[in-house]
Parts: structure tokens; sequence; C-alpha cells
């Protein structure tokens, strides 16, 4: 949140891909180090990384938030909306896990991509996850967004996936709450693109766990092209993370959300010198201890008018389920 301290990590080695071309970007503190010898050190060093053993570990999964503090807060935000202070405020609760052993970051990485592969999958700081929801990218003039609100459940069963992803296109609450997160990242991007389209209606994007309506945005920019983090910045939190209008949801946020979001719900990516770069928004995530022994986990769901709060409760246990998939398992 805009009132919490915030903090800027440049890492000290990028590997990226793009197409066919792979670079290694290194951060040197000193000019002597920029050798060839010391890039081929660094390389090796990630080349060799050891591969995760299998854990015997011991898991204790319980809520931070108590769920009756939960539940009043998002029946407080749905109320304050259908009294039209609001247009949408989103609400967010967390969970603890503490485990017996040390938490392989590089196994959890690893199980993270096997089901979560078309997701933003991070490990910065203490903050380590798999992002379905694109913020915002710049390549040369192009520029994208892909904006998501709007959850269902997906069960593993394609018949009733696909009922459940046609009740979440037609459900009057999910296209309210997914049209205000759309015009907000539209309206702000608009200034800086001579042309910016989006998807007449949107669409359902699916991860392993759940399903949301997206809606994929995509235009130039005018020259000067804006620098990617500028827009980062103006964009952040969008609606699908704070609420709308801005500066009041945030402040309902900040007087009935009994917890600290953290880096929660910021962004995470890379950018360049010529101001490309690829940014997702900072869910599915979860906050790592400094001894690696327990997590913090988050989620939460945007609420309208028509929202219910058990609903709403349920969705959140379902968005939990990607980092509690990745992180409790042998």
């Amino acid at each position: 949140l805009p009132s919490e301290e915030s903090t800027f990590f440049i890492p000290e080695v990028v590997f990226s891909k793009q197409s066919a071309t792979h670079q290694v970007c290194t951060v040197i503190s000193y000019e002597d180090d920029l050798t060839d010898t010391k890039m081929h050190e660094i390389v090796q060093r990630c080349l060799t990384a050891s591969i995760p053993k299998p854990s015997s570990a011991e898991f204790l999964v319980k809520p931070l938030m108590a769920v009756d503090e939960y539940l009043t807060a998002v029946a407080n935000a749905r109320d304050t909306v259908a009294q039209g202070t609001l247009d949408k405020v989103v609400i967010a609760r967390d969970i603890s896990i503490s485990s017996s052993e040390t938490l392989p970051l590089h196994g959890i990485l690893l199980r993270l991509r096997a089901s979560f592969g078309s997701s933003y999958r991070y490990c910065v700081g203490n903050m380590i996850g798999a992002s379905p929801e694109l913020l915002v990218e710049v390549s040369g003039r192009t520029i994208k967004s892909h904006p998501l609100a709007g959850t269902a459940p997906r069960t593993g069963d394609p018949a009733t996936d696909k009922k459940l992803a046609d009740e979440l296109i037609s459900s009057t609450k999910n296209q309210i709450e997914h049209r205000v997160v759309i015009d907000m990242v539209h309206d702000t991007l608009l200034p800086y693109c001579s042309y910016l389209d989006w998807e007449p209606e949107p669409s359902i994007v699916t991860v392993a766990n759940v399903q949301h309506l997206g809606t994929a945005i995509e235009g130039a920019l005018t020259e000067p092209t804006a620098h990617v983090f500028d827009l980062v910045k103006v964009l952040s939190p969008t609606p699908a993370l704070g609420g709308y209008p801005s500066a009041p949801a945030l402040e309902f946020i900040h007087q009935h959300e009994p917890m600290t979001r953290g880096f929660y719900g910021g962004a995470v990516g890379w950018m360049n010198a010529q101001g490309d770069g690829t940014f997702a928004v900072t869910i599915r995530c979860a906050e790592i201890s400094d001894d690696k022994r327990s997590a913090r986990l988050f989620a939460g769901g945007g609420i309208v008018a028509q929202s219910e709060p058990l609903s709403e409760l349920a969705e959140t246990q379902a968005k939990f389920q990607a980092m509690l998939s990745a992180i409790v398992r042998p």
C-alpha cells in the first residue's frame, strides 16, 4: 500500500531469454570485477545449482488474520460499496506455514514452474510466488497489460470447470468487479499511447487451481516512449488489489484490514536501460522468514455490492492453494 515503506531490489545476476537471444546481466560494485573470468564464475555457479532433495518435513498451517475479522471486514466493505461511497474495495487476509525443516526455495520454484508454467514466477528478497497477472509490459513502442478480476475455482473435472467458467462470465458481480479494473488500467495508460485497444469481452484465464476473468490490453506508446517503471508507478495498486476510487479505497483498507500487506499487491519484474521491461502484480505469493522455517501467504478478493462474505472466504482459500501446494509437498 502507498502508506507503507517502499523497497526497490536490484538483483546481482539476471538471466533473460527473448526468442533466440539469451543474456546474462550482472551488477558489480567495482569496475575491476567486470571481467570475463568473473562472468564465467557467475554462470557456472548458477548452472551447477544442486537439485533439491525430497523432504519429510512436518508443517503447521494456521490463519494469522482471524476468520471472523476477515468476514467482518468484507461485510463492512460490501455495505460501504452499496452506499455508493466506493465502486470496489479489495480485502485480503493472511495465513502462516511453519516447517520443521528449512524451506527449499529452489524446490518451491521448480514446483511452481511445473504447476504454473504460464504464470510469472519470481523470488525476490523474501518474496516468492507465481503471478498470473501482467501489470504492464513495454517492448519498444508496444505496450501490453492483462488485468484479472473475478475468480472461480477449478476442480480438475472439465465439465464442472466449464460450468464454473460459464457462471463466472455470466456473473453480474464478477463482471462489475472486472470492469472497474479494466477502465482504470485503460484510462491510466491511454495518455501515454497513440492508440490502446482491448478485448471487447473478458475471456477466461486458467491456472492450475483457479480461473479468472481477464482482458488483454495492447497499444503503441507515443514518442518519446514512457519508461516501463513510470507506468508501474502510476498503475500500482490497480483496483484488482486496492479498489476504486483509489484513494478512498486504500484508506478503507488501512482502517478495516487488520494486517500489514508488505510487498503483497506490489509489482515484480525486470527492466533494462532502454525503459523496456515486464512487471507482474505481486500475488499468489509467500513471504519467507529470515530463518526460512516459516512463510506468510496472502490472498484477497474484490468486494462489490453483490459480494457475500462466505463466498469471498472460499475464494481466498482457492487462491492460497497455489503456494500451499508448492510448499507443503514431500
